[in-house]
């Protein structure tokens, strides 16, 4: 079948977050570089990233901080310069095939307002805080899906890690796309389910290419 729509994840997909990771080791106290190993060595065991946060402070409540972090003017956020260099041109060269796209992420209500204030070339922007399901949860996917307006076949998801962005899509009947880069790009492997993405890409300058190719037959 034809992919009619194409969906995005956010971070470490279409936005590089070393520099966000980075405020939250200063946050911290610790050394950048301490957070980041600290930071891998979950990912590796299967662990969830927020329990880095746990290991260098027990207790650590991430929304409260969250919201303390912002009182004292040192709120999270990104901007163009946070896109990876092939973010924007992939976009658009899916909207200029006629495709719907869209960005579906595991993001903050305040990401949700960032992303939307970037004018990126997206017909929909959707958020685990907007749309009130998460990843890798069933009912997130079902989303796309209704927000995609295609059966989920024809909708193909694009995302760095296989546990959170690849695994579920694939269990919700969608297409998939691995771009292999930011931590977990690098760090998880899985071959049943790398072998099961319709693409496996290093940079999304490849990626509409392929779905033309495949498009056509």
């Amino acid at each position: 079948m034809a992919l009619e729509a194409v969906f995005f994840d956010v971070g470490e997909t279409l936005v590089d977050e070393t520099r966000e990771y980075g405020t939250w080791a200063d946050w911290l106290g610790v050394p950048r570089h301490t957070f980041s190993a600290v930071f891998g060595a979950v990912i590796a065991r299967g662990g969830d990233y927020r329990e880095t946060f746990q290991l260098f402070q027990p207790g650590f409540d991430l929304t409260r901080e969250r919201e303390r972090r912002a009182r004292e003017g040192q709120a999270e956020t990104f901007g163009e310069e946070n896109l990876y260099p092939d973010a924007r041109a992939c976009l658009a060269e899916f909207r200029a095939m006629g495709l719907r796209v869209g960005l579906a992420g595991n993001q903050t209500a305040r990401a949700e307002l960032i992303l939307r204030s970037l004018g990126l070339p997206v017909d929909v922007v959707g958020t685990s805080d907007g749309w009130g399901v998460e990843k890798p949860g069933h009912a997130f996917f079902e989303r796309v899906v209704a927000e995609a307006g295609c059966p989920p076949e024809a909708v193909l998801y694009v995302g760095d890690r296989l546990d959170n962005d690849i695994r579920p899509a694939q269990e919700a009947g969608l297409r998939t796309a691995l771009v292999r880069r930011g931590p977990w790009g690098h760090i998880l492997h899985d071959p049943a389910v790398t072998q099961r993405c319709l693409f496996r890409v290093d940079s999304l300058d490849e990626l509409p290419a392929l779905v033309r190719k495949h498009n056509a037959g």
